[in-house]
């Protein structure tokens, strides 16, 4: 769930809370059965007249008018009633119920570590201290990422890699990227990086250039902000648009709420499943500062029509945006790999002025790293701030942070020496390899379920019109196996990753298991908790809103240390 609704670009896995939602799903549409029977008529009736509208006049599919109607009429409607004296009791009730079971679900702890909310009055010693680590570990137990069987989440470049890093982050653990004066190794590494990454994707030699973030999230957000700056600068637009296609990170959307910025979901192409270049086409106007494509999305792992995106971009002169952060080092060697049904999608793509790429994914770095690439500097520039009258001295600042830790970047500089071209060509090899053939399994052995559009890299995602699919993330779940579960379509996707690959087998034959036990009983009533009930809850109208407070809840509760009783 909390890929698919929370999820930030390092995509982690949150705990099984579908449950805490299951009752309210219950609660809403009987007290709405009961009181507001005309008023749910009514509103149905009002939902045909207006799509049949859209359907006419704009153009709209008829699927994609009756999502466009629940999210702007119905949601805020249901919303309002939820929030109203009719019902608001009943929800009261019900999410509270939820959000305390979220808390004993959540804030897991054991008797044999110690409690640790405020400062002991001594210092423990080193032994003391290590001993608690070990002991955290065994006690509070994690999900069995090292058997490969999470979808992406943990990029694990090998054992003797994580030792190296180890050795760097010690002999830098106190540098910051905010002081260069005082540690100009930390500046030459990083800047060596971005050179790199550069070379990777093909960026102009004499122009090229880039910053290194905290992560794909922070990247995706520079990369919005220097277009808005950049056309407020350059075009005077105040009211700056973004183009996304409706598969694009979530970032994106965080980054509109950030800046203040209107989003325009493009629909997709119903078969190929790329962003619809018509669509994209029809949404241009004349705020528009910033066009995106994915290589490849999150949720199917398909690549955007990249080169149709830059003609696009060049024609109308706004910038393209290349989303690489899940690809990475995965996209970017895939044609020296052998691969070479990838498509265009870098700087070799004339329209493309910006792209981001994840160290900390594919490229096995430290968590807590990625690149921002930008076609030229005065692009790069508009993602600065700077302040030159602060009584505090002269002040710039090249990302979002001020304090960057420079044990990461070295962390990642140390980790891109020691792998090489011909270690990361290996590993795309490996895992394009993998995902290819978890992609020919699904196609030949499984019917009853549909991998999305054609994806060509390491995410492989597959939907159903015969079995609960969400119900089939559940059941994998009990062993052991955690899927990420996407919506609109209810859909289920792995991102391979260097773990997963000696577990496909047990993947495959588990797969196959649970497809068809669920294929033999189609009519069973899909289970009361789990993700199946979850995603019910989140794709109602009648209970809009709820899902958004216990949202709030389970961010509330990474903060507590005791429970609230």
């Amino acid at each position: 769930m909390a890929r698919a609704i929370l999820n930030g670009t390092e995509s982690s896995k949150l705990p099984h809370w579908e449950s805490w939602v299951s009752s309210a799903h219950e609660v809403l549409p009987k007290q709405l059965q009961e009181n507001l029977p005309l008023f749910v008529l009514a509103t149905l009736l009002i939902y045909k007249v207006i799509s049949y509208i859209w359907y006419y006049v704009g153009g709209f599919g008829v699927k994609e008018s009756t999502r466009m109607l629940r999210n702007r009429i119905g949601r805020p409607i249901f919303k309002f009633l939820t929030s109203s004296f009719i019902l608001k009791s009943s929800v009261d009730r019900e999410v509270e119920k939820s959000l305390s079971a979220m808390e004993c679900s959540l804030m897991k702890d054991d008797a044999q570590l110690g409690k640790f909310d405020k400062l002991p009055s001594d210092g423990l010693e080193d032994q003391a201290v290590l001993e608690e680590l070990d002991l955290s570990q065994k006690v509070l137990a994690h999900s069995d990422w090292e058997g490969g069987k999470v979808s992406g989440a943990v990029y694990h470049g090998g054992q003797e890699l994580i030792h190296l890093q180890s050795q760097a982050f010690e002999k830098y653990c106190v540098a910051n990227q905010l002081h260069p004066d005082v540690f100009p190794a930390v500046r030459k590494m990083e800047s060596e990086v971005v050179s790199m990454i550069l070379k990777m994707f093909n960026a102009p030699e004499d122009t090229g250039c880039g910053t290194t973030t905290s992560g794909g999230t922070e990247s995706l957000l520079l990369a919005c902000l220097s277009a808005k700056m950049y056309a407020l600068r350059h075009k005077s637009i105040s009211k700056p648009e973004i183009i996304v296609p409706l598969t694009a990170h979530a970032a994106f959307d965080k980054a509109a709420y950030y800046f203040g910025m209107k989003l325009r979901h493009a629909p997709l192409d119903p078969k190929s499943f790329k962003v619809d270049l018509k669509r994209v086409r029809r949404l241009i106007n004349s705020n528009t500062v910033l066009i995106v494509g994915s290589a490849p999305n999150f949720p199917h792992g398909i690549v955007d029509d990249i080169e149709g995106l830059g003609e696009l971009a060049e024609r109308y002169q706004i910038p393209l945006h290349v989303d690489c952060c899940l690809g990475s080092f995965v996209i970017a060697f895939m044609e020296k790999a052998g691969f070479e049904d990838i498509p265009a999608f870098d700087f070799r793509v004339p329209g493309v002025t910006s792209i981001s790429c994840d160290t900390h994914k594919y490229g096995f770095a430290p968590k807590g790293s990625s690149v921002i690439m930008y076609r030229n500097r005065e692009l790069r520039m508009n993602q600065y701030y700077l302040l030159s009258d602060w009584v505090g001295g002269l002040y710039g600042s090249p990302t979002l942070a001020g304090s960057r830790p420079g044990a990461l970047v070295v962390g990642c500089w140390a980790t891109m020496l020691r792998m090489g071209e011909k270690g990361y060509i290996n590993s795309c090899k490996e895992i394009i390899s993998a995902a290819r053939e978890l992609k020919r399994f699904i196609r030949q052995k499984l019917p009853q379920v549909c991998v999305i559009g054609d994806p060509l890299c390491s995410v492989v995602s597959f939907t159903s019109d015969q079995i609960d699919v969400h119900e089939l993330s559940d059941k994998l779940a009990k062993q052991g196996w955690h899927l990420s579960a996407l919506q609109n379509p209810p859909a289920l996707h792995l991102a391979v990753t260097r773990l997963t690959i000696p577990a496909l087998p047990e993947l495959m034959r588990t797969l196959q298991e649970v497809v068809n036990e669920l294929s033999s009983d189609p009519n069973k009533k899909p289970s009361s908790d789990g993700t199946s009930a979850l995603y019910g809850v989140a794709g109602s109208v009648k209970t809009s809103g709820v899902v958004d407070r216990l949202l709030v809840g389970f961010l509330d509760t990474l903060y507590k240390t005791k429970r609230d009783y």
